[in-house]
C-alpha cells in the first residue's frame, strides 16, 4: 500500500467516524431534548467536533434525523426477510412478518416518537424487498395469487399503523394475532374483545 492508498483509507475512516459521531450525538440530544426542542448547536456540542465538521456530513438536524431512521429501516430488513423466507404457510409469513416487526418497534421504543418516513430510500426498498417476498410466496402457494403491489401496501398499511399501538404499550402477541388474523379472515375472524 502506497502512502496515497493509505492517507485515502485513513481519510475514509476518519469521515466514517465522524459521522457516526455525530449521529450517535443526535440519538442522545433527540432522547433527551426530543426532536422539536434540540437544534444543531445541541448536536454539535454533544460531539468534540468543530460545527464546521457537522456541515460536512448534514446540512440540517432534520437530514440527521432521516439518516438515523433510514439506519432504523436498514437494520430491521434482514430479520423481515429472514422470518418470512421459513414460513411454511400464510399464516406463519403473515404472523412472521408482522411479529418481527412489531418486536422491533418495540425494543426501539420511542425513537423521536415519529413514523418512518415512507419515502426514504431504504423504507422503499424494504417495501420493494416485501413485495418481492410476497410474489415468492405466491408462487410458492404460501399465500393466494392476487396483486402482489396491493397486498404489499395493504400489509405494511396495516403494519404502520399498528406499530403506533405497540408504542404505546399494546402487547406485540396481541397486535400480531389481531393483524394476523384479519389478513388470515377478514373482518369475521378477528377475536372479540
Amino acid at each position: 500500500m502506497d502512502a496515497k492508498t493509505s492517507a485515502g483509507s485513513r481519510r475514509e475512516l476518519t469521515k466514517a467516524q465522524n459521522r457516526e459521531t455525530i449521529l450517535e450525538a443526535a440519538r442522545q440530544v433527540f432522547a433527551q431534548l426530543g426532536f422539536a426542542t434540540a437544534t444543531v448547536r445541541d448536536i454539535i456540542r454533544a460531539t468534540p467536533l468543530a460545527s464546521g465538521t457537522f456541515y460536512n456530513y448534514f446540512k440540517s438536524k432534520e437530514q440527521v434525523y432521516q439518516a438515523l431512521r433510514d439506519e432504523e429501516a436498514l437494520a430491521i430488513r434482514p430479520r423481515l426477510r429472514e422470518a418470512r423466507a421459513s414460513a411454511a404457510n400464510a399464516q406463519e409469513f403473515l404472523a412472521a412478518s408482522f411479529r418481527t416487526f412489531f418486536w422491533y418497534v418495540a425494543e426501539k421504543g420511542e425513537t423521536g416518537g415519529d413514523r418512518f418516513r415512507l419515502d426514504s430510500p431504504q423504507v422503499l426498498a424494504g417495501f420493494a424487498e416485501l413485495r418481492q417476498d410476497i410474489e415468492k410466496a405466491m408462487a410458492r402457494g404460501l399465500l393466494p395469487p392476487t396483486d402482489p403491489g396491493l397486498f404489499t401496501a395493504a400489509l405494511t398499511g396495516v403494519a404502520f399503523e399498528l406499530a403506533e399501538e405497540v408504542k404505546a404499550g399494546a402487547e406485540v402477541e396481541k397486535v400480531t394475532d389481531f393483524a394476523t388474523a384479519l389478513f388470515l379472515g377478514g373482518v369475521g375472524a378477528l377475536p372479540k374483545s
